[in-house]
């Protein structure tokens, strides 16, 4: 129960819960355990009567009675107990979930941009979802039925032994076998309860993509083959899962059977010191009725077990996470206030998961209010450059610089909260168009938010919908087409009004005619800015302060459109294609 340590200090937390859980339990023991006395009890008086001890009937009478309104005492006062029992405990797992739940997803925003490379979506939801459910049976259900096991036992056995400490003893020689037992098939539930949860990731991130993809799925007619490998990998998940559960359904048989022996051993030990004089017939109403009472707690061991092996399974899959170091660290706590000039010195850029050198000893320098254009091939480092600025990743040598601050050294959530970042692929949420534009800026007013689709030349696409603004889009945008989705991206950066502008290859997408007016737009809105654009298009770059060509991660060109036209190179290039086509 190593990696279950974690959830120590949840426990700490929610103590005096936890506390009133297991008194409670214990007041609901002590009224349920109180029935096989006042069984055995009333057993004996009519074995007195019928030895003569007691003579008179209508005492008899009485004191039945008087034991049957004490068993349902008990028991009413019992359940009302085991109800709040359940209303502490089990609420208080509730708890724990939630707060577990929340500590994962917040370590899922801190961990960076290449840890999100090298994992699957499907399995980090399954780690925050199904594992976490396994994780919540341990410190709620788990707890409450190993506090109302060790509680009955301790209780149950402490009345046994006060009856008759022989037939106790004889009433325990079964338990031995079981503690055996169970300490082997736990070991065995752990280790095939891992392999079932890691399968069920996997099955959780197949599913995942194909929904993602299914557009892809169907454009190919693909569906045959899609089905057929689903179906093996949940053939495969589903032989994990029985390999699992024929080792648990060792559990309740055994336990059945020892409790099976338990009162073989009750009724012929028992009915020998009956007939030896040593206990009365009472005593052995009692012992059955506690074997049985003890039934479920002792049976319940090896769900119990079960779940605990599962629960450790999985929070050694959340730990695995929860103590990954991200790579990216905001290691200044204090407030730093953006201006919006960006300098690079000799930086190099090597991604470690594919180890691509993505720039190599690069230099240039944007001074606040700058628009700085960045062109070139496609793997030239364009895109890097971003990441870097973003601070998505640190460089391999070199410095990024921030108003001549190492960016490194910044408030890191002060630096991306001054960024207005527009992606090549735009991700819009399956929310409205409105709020997916004001993600940028929560407290936008109507009037921002209008003026914003206006200098992204989205507004008169949006009204043309039957909702407007009230728009809700598919999951990902789906509802609208690669221009509209970049425009409203577009949107959602201008609103921010942040100091610095960042515009990957986001008018891709759109016709020449609309990428004129979108940067007629943003020339006159990020007039105070820094800006940087990254395109394929001459036409997005000519007005920059300054542009630079990328080729292979290394500068090849850098100055002004006009100076750059007459210089032989991939800017020329690029141009005077450009220039044919639009003339074609």
């Amino acid at each position: 129960m190593k990696a279950l340590q974690h959830l120590n200090k949840y426990f700490l937390k929610y103590k005096w819960r936890l506390l009133l859980g297991i008194f409670i339990t214990v007041l609901a023991k002590i009224f349920m355990l109180r029935i096989p006395d006042l069984v055995g009890d009333s057993l004996n008086v009519v074995e007195d009567y019928q030895l003569g001890k007691i003579t008179e009937l209508s005492e008899v009478k009485d004191i039945l009675l008087n034991n049957i309104l004490l068993i349902i005492g008990v028991t009413l006062l019992g359940g009302f107990f085991t109800f709040l029992m359940r209303q502490t405990i089990i609420v208080m797992s509730r708890m724990i979930e939630f707060d577990l739940k929340n500590e994962i997803y917040q370590q899922y925003q801190r961990l960076s941009l290449n840890f999100y490379k090298q994992n699957r979506t499907g399995d980090l939801m399954n780690r925050i979802s199904e594992d976490v459910s396994k994780v919540r049976m341990y410190v709620g259900p788990s707890i409450m039925y190993s506090l109302n096991m060790l509680v009955s036992f301790i209780i149950g056995f402490t009345q046994m032994y006060a009856i008759s400490p022989k037939l106790t003893l004889y009433t325990m020689i079964p338990f031995p076998v079981l503690s055996v037992s169970v300490f082997i098939l736990s070991k065995q539930i752990n280790k095939r309860s891992t392999i079932v949860q890691q399968y069920l990731s996997k099955l959780t991130t197949f599913n995942q993509e194909f929904f993602s993809g299914i557009n892809i799925v169907k454009s190919y007619a693909i569906e045959k083959e899609v089905i057929k490998n689903f179906d093996e990998l949940a053939d495969l998940n589903k032989e994990k899962n029985i390999d699992l559960y024929k080792v648990q359904a060792l559990f309740f048989p055994l336990m059945i059977l020892l409790i099976g022996i338990s009162n073989i051993i009750v009724l012929y030990v028992g009915g020998t010191l009956y007939i030896n004089g040593e206990i009365q017939v009472g005593a052995i109403g009692a012992f059955i009725m506690y074997v049985n009472i003890l039934t479920w707690p002792v049976a319940v061991v090896g769900w119990v077990t079960s779940m605990v092996q599962q629960a450790e399974a999985s929070q050694e899959r959340i730990n695995e996470f929860l103590q990954h170091v991200p790579e990216i660290q905001n290691i200044n706590s204090k407030e730093t206030e953006v201006q919006g000039e960006i300098e690079f010195k000799n930086v190099s850029l090597t991604y470690e998961d594919t180890n691509i050198k993505a720039l190599k000893d690069i230099s240039f320098k944007v001074e606040k209010g700058e628009t700085l254009a960045v062109l070139g091939k496609t793997g030239s480092g364009k895109s890097s450059i971003i990441n870097l600025i973003s601070r998505l990743y640190d460089t391999t040598s070199g410095t990024v610089l921030i108003d001549g601050e190492d960016i490194t050294t910044c408030n890191l959530y002060d630096v991306r909260n001054q960024i207005g970042f527009v992606p090549q692929e735009p991700f819009l949420f399956s929310d409205t168009i409105e709020n997916n534009i004001k993600f940028g800026k929560g407290d936008a007013t109507e009037e921002e938010i209008i003026e914003a689709a206006k200098n992204a030349v989205i507004h008169e696409n949006i009204i043309d919908f039957k909702e407007g603004y009230k728009t809700i889009l598919g999951e990902r945008g789906v509802t609208l087409s690669g221009g509209q989705k970049q425009r409203t991206s577009i949107a959602r950066a201008i609103i921010k009004n942040p100091k610095i502008l960042i515009f990957d290859d986001c008018l891709s997408a759109v016709d020449t005619e609309t990428e004129e007016r979108i940067l007629s737009n943003l020339e006159r809105v990020s007039s105070d800015k820094t800006t940087i654009i990254i395109s394929h298009r001459v036409s997005s770059a000519k007005n920059a302060d300054k542009i630079i060509v990328l080729d292979d991660g290394k500068i090849v060109q850098q100055g002004v459109h006009n100076q750059l036209i007459k210089e032989k190179g991939y800017y020329k290039e690029l141009y005077e294609q450009q220039l044919l086509e639009k003339e074609i």
